[in-house]
């Protein structure tokens, strides 16, 4: 006699031989012990998880000898007739090689004679999505009455390319890929038949990879026969079929885990040199991450999990080192890397970068948290300010100069005491600001707030403190100590000199300080200003005929829109968010 494949040798001849597809044999079981027995059914799985050999059980079950029953003799020639594929009353089709409508009409025609020597005619056709759509729109009307005699039973890994048509008049059975450790079970039980010696490693590497077809690791356990004769090991496995060991799984995730980028690289490019398949690395460091969020969330329940014992115990050290929402911000990178892998140039290069932010992504904090921890310091940056704290007038004390409070995305900025009080003796400054010199304040924040409103807004928040023949001191509150750092630039600085010298005070430097305001002072009042007029390009009939229709408006909100660009403050925020900014209101 010719070999006999193991996967065809062991193939299952009865319901309780079909492991891991529960659900569909205890239904097909209860339906022929209660006589509920359909007209057409459809088995629906991946490949290898037995669907095919469902429907040929069924179909021993239908036309065994004084059946249907589910417990028929092995030596019922009925079904050995039906096993071997010589029954005249059950016929497989191939729906690939027969998927035209004339293949159809001949189906059609024969469905109308009794069976021969069975109690139904059954007709197995396997890939029915391959079927053209002109054949079944013939098939319908067959399908939904067919004679008592006649029984359908389709077998597909494609539902979706099937008729709605033909799915409503079914009965549909979902297979399920199988468990790594039923397939485990599976392959010892036929290694010990077949007196092969194999070490459980081996039958997990050969599990992972068949990725839940029995009849793909049944098909791996015979080509690993051939290969390695009686004694199989876990390294015959890896070394045939490109699979990476648990253990450099397991050892390449704990480098991620630990963000040691050098290890993670270096344990990637071992594997790559002895030609391990980076697709099915990926997939499996994936499916790693993923054991070790549901063992993290479940608090250790294995029951969850397709995992070995080995394992289980680096899931409990790995699980104790990462937090579940780093474990998903990790998944996201390694599964946005698999999506794309396909259609990568070069594998490793991807792969390689993925890693590399598969570790960042660990550490990042989520923007919830960031925002929650910029309100809380804001919150706790914001003095509220009461009659009792107010200070008295007259100059500023060195203990009532207070160190600025720093405010989330602000430079520190602070001026010691006793350097400003000795600025002030050295320059001659007033102590208390005079009447001219808050006339004076006032239009200089005035002149400012024109050209530009966003320094306007702070400036209205300080005081003058004293002018000198080479300096123009400005001081801000304690209370506003933060916006001093913001407002203090090259730009603002020679705006407002700018602005003192029109206003005839001449070439003075100016200083920013932290002093309180005396209790006289009033801040000014100054209504929002309108941007300085900008010179037109046009030629004055047509500037003066108003031709343009244009006005100063809309370079006004240029201007702001360019001060609030270049606020220290909101580039710091657009860089720390990478944000960009889409509109500015006033």
């Amino acid at each position: 006699m010719s070999y006999l494949v193991i996967a065809r040798k062991y193939r299952p001849q009865r319901f309780s031989d079909v492991v891991g597809q529960e659900h569909v044999t205890q239904t097909l079981t209860n339906a022929i012990r209660q006589n509920r027995i359909a007209h057409a059914y459809l088995f629906v799985g991946p490949r290898g998880t037995g669907k095919t050999t469902a429907a040929r059980i069924f179909a021993k079950c239908l036309n065994c000898t004084g059946g249907p029953k589910v417990d028929f003799p092995d030596d019922d020639p009925r079904c050995i007739e039906i096993a071997e594929g010589r029954s005249m009353d059950v016929q497989e089709i191939d729906g690939a090689s027969n998927r035209g409508i004339e293949e159809i009409r001949a189906l059609r025609e024969t469905v109308r004679y009794a069976p021969a020597t069975s109690k139904f005619r059954i007709y197995i056709i396997d890939e029915v999505h391959m079927l053209t759509k002109e054949a079944f729109n013939a098939l319908l009307k067959t399908l939904e009455e067919p004679p008592d005699h006649v029984k359908f039973m389709f077998a597909t890994t494609e539902p979706e390319k099937v008729l709605p048509t033909i799915l409503s008049r079914c009965q549909r059975f979902d297979l399920r890929r199988i468990p790594s450790a039923l397939i485990v079970k599976h392959l010892a039980h036929i290694a010990k038949l077949e007196k092969v010696k194999i070490d459980e490693p081996a039958l997990f590497a050969i599990a992972r990879g068949a990725d839940g077809g029995m009849r793909d690791a049944e098909s791996t356990l015979d080509q690993l026969i051939s290969f390695c004769g009686n004694e199989i090991v876990e390294a015959d496995v890896l070394s045939m079929f490109g699979l990476t060991s648990r253990d450099q799984i397991l050892s390449l995730a704990y480098a991620m885990i630990a963000g040691d980028v050098q290890t993670a690289l270096r344990e990637l490019n071992d594997l790559a040199k002895h030609g391990k398949d980076l697709a099915r690395l990926l997939s499996e460091l994936l499916n790693h991450f993923r054991n070790l969020l549901l063992y993290r969330v479940s608090s250790g329940d294995l029951s969850l999990l397709e995992a070995s014992e080995t394992e289980g115990v680096a899931l409990a050290e790995h699980s104790s080192q990462v937090e579940p929402d780093a474990l998903a911000r990790m998944m996201e990178v390694l599964s946005d890397c698999e999506t794309r892998l396909r259609d990568a140039a070069s594998k490793k290069i991807l792969i390689e970068v993925a890693l590399l932010k598969t570790i960042q992504a660990k550490n990042a904090v989520p923007i919830d948290a960031v925002l929650k921890k910029l309100r809380q310091l804001r919150s706790e940056t914001t003095p509220i300010r009461t009659p009792q704290t107010e200070q008295p007038s007259g100059p500023p004390e060195r203990s009532s100069v207070k160190a600025p409070v720093k405010s989330p995305g602000s430079k520190p900025f602070s001026i010691p005491a006793q350097a400003t009080r000795s600025d002030q003796m050295h320059e001659s400054v007033a102590p208390h600001p005079s009447t001219d010199l808050a006339d004076l304040w006032s239009k200089v924040v005035e002149s400012v707030g024109r050209v530009s409103p966003f320094a306007r807004t702070y400036l209205q928040e300080a005081h003058p403190v004293g002018l000198s023949k080479n300096a123009f001191t400005i001081g801000f509150d304690p209370e506003f100590a933060d916006h001093a750092s913001l407002v203090d630039n090259t730009k603002n600085r020679t705006l407002i000199q700018t602005k003192l010298s029109e206003l005839g005070c001449g070439d003075v430097h100016v200083k920013f300080v932290v002093a309180p305001a005396p209790s006289q002072w009033v801040r000014p009042n100054i209504d929002q200003p309108e941007a300085e007029p900008q010179k037109s390009a046009m030629p004055p009939s047509e500037e003066a005929s108003g031709t343009s229709g244009s006005s100063h408006k809309p370079e006004a909100s240029q201007t702001s829109a360019d001060d609030f660009k270049n606020d220290p403050l909101i580039r710091e925020a657009l860089e720390i968010f990478k944000g960009t900014i889409v509109e500015v209101r006033s």
